[in-house]
């Protein structure tokens, strides 16, 4: 027992020697700061984690909430986190010695013909009970770096199940702005149906009368019907989209062929953050989850170079067995039944004709495949952030744009109608006016839902509220789809 401890020792000695590279964060050029933005003039102490209630909406806050409990995504994320959690626990258990216990029971016959000793066949028992421990030294580090490349699988795993729960809520949050954007759109035409459906009918009260002609009632049914045209497919844009975000909120089957209800909100009611969090562009490396599970994936691709490197290398095992072995069972665990023993073996390729080389020139690759990844994401991201801002910009200039333009279009259309009504001016202007409102009314909720989508785009390309740290699943071993 004492050589097995000190061949136990020497070999701790050499664990030193562990092979592959070192996980190094690569270098990124970022800006010191963010572009001169209204946006971030200010830094709002708020808790921006569930970042959708700015918009102050709570049926709003509801279907995010119900979205990212039920949402098949995320439900499936979530479970990938758990299979990835398995594995880190099974890299755990590799490293820890293997115990194994064996009993046997045997009657056998020995035969006359294979013993030299005359009357020594015959028929006997052989009882047994043993123990068994084995033990793998990690000389080189390979379980070291398989649990490395767990561990890093698993923050992956985590945090790309944040980045699929940013990207569900940012869905939900630009359907359902969409959903009450077209909504509106409906209502605003169902009420010019209903104003051209009034105007036909003074004026075919009038050409009764003789005091207007066969031309303007013609006037009048041709608006109202090609009014009433447009009809369908605002219908069709509003349940298409009830049916999308009745699906991001993980709706049943049964329930996307029945009526489906998101309470009423008018669009205009949501409101816009008067400020971003003051974070300087580095904060986004720490907050953008996808950027952060690809971080973790270069983590586990280095992590995977160690192994390839390690199992070209001997490895050494050790084995411990105490048990006892007797003819009969009353003879079991006394003295004489003792038996034990103890061993070591090396082994490890010796001509392998090149297979541990392109082993380790694959994991190289796919770790410099990981970093340029991690690049990608990097530059993606802050582009997304640029885009983001600038359509932002764009979206509110519109808008502003769009006001000053329905006013005068309103503008115009009273002065039409009360030239109408003196008698001064033909329906056919008066039409014209309308069908310019109508126009500028339906760009205008246009201009609006494209604002408060961009916002939205927005919190998403600056990581939303996520705190960018996964480092609880591995401490506490203990995942959770948050």
């Amino acid at each position: 027992m004492r050589k097995l401890l000190s061949l136990a020792a020497s070999a701790a000695l050499i664990a030193g020697c562990a092979v592959g590279p070192e996980y190094e964060r690569p270098e990124t050029e970022l800006p010191d700061e963010w572009p001169e933005h209204e946006l971030f003039d200010t830094t709002e102490d708020a808790d921006w984690q569930a970042w959708w209630t700015h918009f102050d909406d709570p049926v709003l806050d509801d279907l995010v909430e119900r979205a990212l409990d039920d949402n098949l995504d995320v439900r499936l994320q979530a479970e990938r986190v758990m299979e990835a959690h398995a594995r880190l626990g099974l890299a755990d258990a590799e490293r820890m010695p293997t115990v194994d216990a064996q009993a046997e029971a045997a009657r056998e016959r020995q035969p006359e013909a294979t013993t030299p000793i005359p009357g020594a066949e015959g028929t006997g028992n052989l009882f047994s009970v043993s123990g068994m421990l084995g033990y793998e030294l990690d000389l080189w580090g390979r379980l070291a770096s398989q649990r490395d490349a767990a561990e890093g699988m698993l923050l992956e795993s985590a945090f790309s199940r944040d980045a699929v729960r940013l990207n569900v809520a940012t869905d939900v949050v630009t359907t359902y702005i969409n959903l009450r954007a077209a909504e509106e759109q409906l209502a605003l035409t169902e009420e010019t149906v209903r104003s051209r459906q009034r105007s036909l009918d003074i004026e075919e009260a009038r050409y009764e009368e003789g005091s207007a002609d066969a031309l303007a009632v013609r006037q009048a049914r041709s608006e109202l019907e090609t009014t009433r045209a447009s009809l369908p497919p605002l219908r069709e844009q509003v349940m298409t989209l009830e049916s999308a975000l009745a699906v991001l909120v993980g709706a049943q089957p049964g329930e996307l062929l029945g009526e489906l209800d998101f309470g009423e909100g008018r669009l205009r009611e949501l409101e816009l953050p008067d400020a971003m969090p003051e974070d300087t562009p580095a904060d986004i490396l720490r907050r953008r989850p996808d950027i952060r599970a690809a971080e973790a994936g270069l983590m586990a691709s280095t992590a995977e170079i160690g192994v390839a490197e390690a199992n070209r290398l001997p490895q050494v095992s050790l084995s411990a067995m105490l048990g006892t072995a007797a003819t009969a069972t009353g003879d079991l665990f006394t003295g004489p039944a003792e038996t034990w023993g103890l061993g070591a073996s090396v082994g490890g390729p010796l001509f392998d004709f090149g297979r541990g080389r392109a082993q380790v020139d694959t994991a190289e690759s796919l770790r410099e495949q990981a970093e340029i990844q991690y690049n990608i994401t990097v530059t993606t991201a802050f582009r997304e952030v640029r885009d983001a801002l600038i359509v932002y910009d764009t979206s509110s200039d519109r808008i502003e744009a769009v006001g000053r333009q329905l006013e005068a279009i309103e503008d115009t259309r009273d002065m039409a109608e009360l030239q109408y009504d003196e008698g001064l001016t033909g329906l056919f202007e008066l039409l014209d006016a309308e069908r310019a409102l109508l126009e500028a009314e339906l760009t205008a909720v246009e201009a609006t839902r494209d604002r408060l989508s961009a916002t939205a785009t927005l919190f998403k390309a600056m990581g939303g509220g996520w705190d960018g740290s996964a480092a609880h699943v591995l401490d506490a071993h203990d995942v959770e789809a948050r």
